[in-house]
C-alpha cells in the first residue's frame, strides 16, 4: 500500500448496514480493494462556532506535521541508502504503518478524549514542532562530521590536483637545506612529455635530472622537483603558465601517521553520529506518524460534524486501492454519498457549497464526502 483513503460517509441508518453496504458496493467495483473501519472514540465536540475555527486551523497544522513526517522518513531513507522499501522496516507502535492505520486505536493515555480538540491539536502541533527542531540539529550535526570526512578523504585519497602529499612523500625524498629545497609538482598525464622536456629550463638554477615520478593517478602524475631556493617563486610561475601545478612539501615525518589517525578519527565519529541519527529518526518516526494519524482522526471527527450535522452520525474507513481502481473507488464513493441523507443534517455536494466540500489532503478536487489522502511512501 503506498496510498490510503481515509474518508467518512453519512449513515444509511445505523453504521453496521452502512458498513455492510459500502463493503459489498466496494466488492462490485473493485473486489481486491482493502476496506477497513477506521475507529473513533466520541471525542468533545464543543461549539459549532470552535468547531468552525478548528476546521480552518486543522488543515495547517495537518500539512505541518505531514511535513515533518515525511521529512524524518527521508532522513531515514538517505542514511540507509534505499528505496522506498524502506517502509517494510518503519513500525508505528512496534507495528507496520500500514497496519496502524488499518487497525488504528486511539491513544486515551496520550490524548485523552474528554480534552478540548483544540487543545489535543496544539499539543500534537508542539510536539511534532519539538521533533523537527531536534531533527535539524541532529542532522546538521552529522551533515557536519560527514562534510569534514569527505573533505579528508579526497585529500588523503582523492585526486593529486587536491590530495594532501604527506602520505605520497617520503622524507627521504625531500631536500631540504639552507639554498636548496625539493617541490612537488601536478602533473597532468598528457603533458607529460613537455614536463621532462622543459622543467630544467622553468627558472635558472633548477637541478639538473632530479625530477623523480613518486605517484600517478587517472589523471594526474607526481613529480619531485630540486631547485635553489632564491627561484622557487620564478620556477612556480613559470610552472603555472605551463598548467603544470607546484605544491610546497613538508618534512614532518609524523606526517603520514597523523593523516592516517585524522582520517580514522573522522571516520569513527561519522559512524557513531550516523548509528544516532538512524536510531533516532526510527524511534521517532513512530512518533510522529501517530501524532499526524490522530490528527487526521480529529480531522475527519470535526470535517463530519461540520458536514452531516450532530449528533456524530458518520461512517469512518479506510480503503487501500491499485492506483489503476482509484476513479472507480472514488465514483462509488461519490454515489454512494451522494444518494445518502444523514440522519441529523444534509451533507453538501462541491457545486451547492464550496467552502463545505470535503478534506483532500492537498488534493485540488472536493468530493461530496469527507476525504484524506495518506501516502505512505516518498
Amino acid at each position: 500500500m503506498s496510498q490510503l483513503f481515509l474518508v467518512s460517509l453519512p449513515l444509511a441508518g445505523t453504521a453496521a448496514a452502512t458498513w455492510a453496504s459500502l463493503q459489498q458496493r466496494v466488492s462490485e467495483v473493485s473486489f481486491d480493494t482493502p476496506t477497513y473501519r477506521f475507529q473513533i472514540p466520541e471525542l468533545r465536540v464543543g461549539t459549532l462556532n470552535s468547531l468552525l475555527t478548528l476546521g480552518d486551523e486543522l488543515a495547517k497544522v495537518g500539512g505541518f506535521v505531514e511535513a515533518v513526517t515525511l521529512k524524518v522518513r527521508r532522513q531515514i531513507e538517505e542514511l540507509e541508502r534505499m528505496t522506498s522499501s524502506v517502509s517494510t522496516s518503519l513500525l508505528v507502535d512496534g507495528v507496520p504503518v500500514e497496519i496502524f492505520v488499518t487497525r488504528f486505536n486511539w491513544d486515551v493515555a496520550k490524548y485523552p478524549i474528554e480534552t478540548p480538540l483544540k487543545v489535543t491539536a496544539t499539543t500534537i502541533q508542539a510536539t511534532v514542532s519539538k521533533i523537527e527542531e531536534d531533527l535539524k540539529v541532529r542532522a546538521g550535526e552529522y551533515s557536519n562530521i560527514k562534510t569534514q570526512l569527505g573533505t579528508t578523504l579526497r585529500k588523503q585519497t582523492g585526486s593529486l590536483s587536491i590530495r594532501d602529499l604527506t602520505t605520497l612523500v617520503r622524507v627521504e625524498d625531500i631536500v631540504n637545506t639552507e639554498h636548496m629545497t625539493t617541490l612537488a609538482v601536478i602533473v597532468p598525464k598528457p603533458s607529460q612529455e613537455e614536463w621532462m622536456l622543459n622543467y630544467e629550463k622553468l627558472a635558472l638554477f633548477v637541478v639538473p635530472r632530479s625530477a623523480k615520478k613518486l605517484h600517478e593517478d587517472t589523471d594526474y602524475l607526481l613529480y619531485t622537483v630540486t631547485v635553489f631556493r632564491h627561484v622557487v617563486e620564478s620556477f612556480t610561475e613559470a610552472a603555472r603558465d605551463r598548467n603544470f601545478q607546484v605544491r610546497a612539501l613538508t618534512t614532518d615525518p609524523l606526517g603520514p601517521q597523523n593523516s592516517r589517525a585524522e582520517l580514522e578519527h573522522l571516520q569513527d565519529e561519522h559512524d557513531r553520529k550516523r548509528h544516532a541519527l538512524l536510531h533516532w529518526c526510527y524511534a521517532t518516526y513512530g512518533e510522529v506518524f501517530s501524532a499526524w494519524i490522530h490528527l487526521c482522526a480529529i480531522r475527519i471527527f470535526t470535517e463530519s460534524i461540520l458536514r452531516y450535522g450532530l449528533p456524530p452520525a458518520f461512517l469512518a474507513v479506510v480503503l487501500a486501492p491499485r492506483k489503476k481502481n482509484v476513479g472507480r473507488i472514488r465514483r462509488m464513493l461519490d454515489h454512494f454519498s451522494g444518494g445518502t441523507m444523514s440522519g441529523s443534517g444534509k451533507f453538501w455536494t462541491a457545486e451547492e457549497d464550496a467552502s463545505m466540500v470535503g478534506l483532500a489532503g492537498g488534493e485540488s478536487e472536493g468530493y461530496p464526502y469527507v476525504s484524506l489522502t495518506i501516502n505512505l511512501s516518498l
